[in-house]
């Protein structure tokens, strides 16, 4: 055989994977408790070693953060599909048409085949084994691409759930740049992509030379408005909270901070106190997270120099040695320049710029002059002004007076909107994304409708009369 026509590993994966499903139908629903109680398993009995994996990947990962924004939101997951599995399982009744009677109709959920996951570094559990419970929920196989900017994670994963499963059912894939370009291209039932905007569009071009339907979970800059009602230390540690957890990486993480123009520079000390509080030092510290290479990290210094140079009040809570650790201290900015790459672009790091209102017609508007984000927050004591603030706007998911916590709730979508991507996944949404809805309709014994054909006549002629007038 010609070298060029040998397959790859994740060509002869899938190979596998579709002979798999074509030879063993629809799993049934103990198989994928089975499955999904298998997945909880290894979690429980490997915690130490993937939270270890994850530290060693990012040179420094806080292990409460990795446990308490990855393992436990997967645990929880499982839970939730454990115990509604079964009645989103059951058909739905559907009523056929009076003039179809007697007929039966109803809705199967069925599985798709085989899922592709492209998962991304920044959760590289949770973003890899998440979409995955929810594919084993809706009875699917699933090949999985973690990235390569966590590899010691990767291979652990991969170990793991070789271990566990069979290759025709969960499968790895590992590699470069190279193999996610390939895995985005080959002939999945349904393809998931969790990253960023830019990647996501070569993702989608990729996937729809086989017609493939895609998931897309990207990013974007998510905005956080301060109410003037609402408590200002409060939201400065909440925001503080959600901004600097993991570092600031995360992709539903506070981008930039709408505040009224003469609270500004209160907020911004306020929320570098609170920061202090949170992490009393940042170099030595396990419990702040590094930045993932040395690569971000340029880019995220140089966003904050380019701030400072363009007039820009920097805040920051550092101290020596952070810069040696790959940590970049939480930072606000006030006053920024409009041109400035940190309001152009997706941040991903503990960097908080500052963009003041006059009212809140204003931060509305300037909401609304970007594109729509992943998430979005709003702080007020008045419920008629959050209100207002999610009709007038639009984002992937939203949450009031808090952060980030809308997304590990497991009876709740997970999804973007616009350029922050398209479907949504967790818990029922994730089941039924990830599941094709077969529409079913049984003709009853006594049925008539095969008298209403050609040749058409005086029957044809009164229903038709009867539903559309003369």
């Amino acid at each position: 055989m010609p070298l060029a026509a040998v397959p790859s590993e994740a060509e002869r994966i899938l190979t596998l994977q579709k002979q798999a499903v074509a030879e063993h139908g629809v799993p049934t629903h103990a198989e994928r408790i089975a499955a999904l109680e298998g997945l909880l398993d290894l979690i429980k009995k490997h915690r130490r070693a993937l939270v270890e994996a994850v530290s060693v990947d990012f040179g420094t990962r806080s292990v409460a953060e990795t446990e308490l924004g990855e393992l436990l939101p997967l645990a929880n997951g499982i839970g939730h599909v454990r115990r509604h599995l079964a009645r989103w399982m059951k058909p739905r009744r559907r009523r056929a048409g009076w003039m179809f009677r007697p007929a039966g109709a109803r809705v199967v959920h069925q599985p798709l085949g085989v899922v592709g996951v492209l998962a991304p570094w920044n959760y590289p559990l949770y973003l890899t084994l998440g979409p995955l419970i929810d594919a084993l929920a809706a009875g699917n196989r699933v090949m999985l691409k973690p990235s390569e900017l966590t590899p010691r994670t990767a291979e652990l994963l991969k170990t793991l759930l070789a271990e566990r499963f069979d290759e025709d059912r969960v499968a790895v894939v590992t590699g470069g740049p190279e193999v996610a370009a390939q895995f985005s291209a080959l002939d999945f039932d349904h393809l998931l992509f969790t990253g960023s905007s830019r990647i996501g569009r070569q993702v989608m071009a990729a996937a729809a030379q086989h017609l493939t339907p895609v998931t897309l979970e990207l990013g974007g800059k998510s905005p956080v408005v301060l109410c003037r009602d609402y408590p200002l230390k409060k939201a400065a540690r909440q925001i503080a909270i959600g901004k600097f957890f993991n570092a600031g990486q995360t992709c539903v993480a506070p981008d930039y901070a709408l505040v009224p123009t003469d609270l500004a520079d209160v907020f911004a000390d306020a929320v570098i106190e609170a920061a202090a509080e949170l992490y009393p030092t940042i170099a030595g510290n396990p419990d702040y997270t590094a930045i993932i290479s040395d690569r971000h990290y340029q880019r995220l210094a140089a966003m904050v120099e380019g701030a400072r140079a363009g007039g820009a009040r920097v805040v920051q809570h550092g101290d020596p040695g952070a810069a040696a650790e790959r940590k970049i201290p939480p930072t606000v900015l006030v006053r920024t320049h409009d041109d400035a790459a940190v309001l152009r672009e997706e941040i991903f790091g503990p960097i908080l710029p500052i963009v003041t209102y006059g009212d809140l017609d204003q931060a509305i508007r300037l909401i609304n002059a970007r594109p729509k984000p992943l998430a979005l927050y709003c702080f007020s004591t008045d419920h008629a002004k959050i209100e207002g603030v999610l009709q007038r706007t639009s984002s992937g998911g939203a949450m009031a007076n808090g952060t980030l916590l809308h997304v590990a709730q497991a009876d709740l979508p997970f999804g973007g909107v616009g350029e922050s991507g398209m479907g949504a996944y967790h818990g029922r949404e994730g089941f039924e994304r990830l599941s094709h809805a077969r529409a079913v309709m049984e003709l009853g014994r006594f049925n008539m409708t095969d008298r209403v054909a050609a040749p058409y006549g005086g029957l044809a002629r009164l229903m038709t009369r009867f539903l559309l007038g003369k």
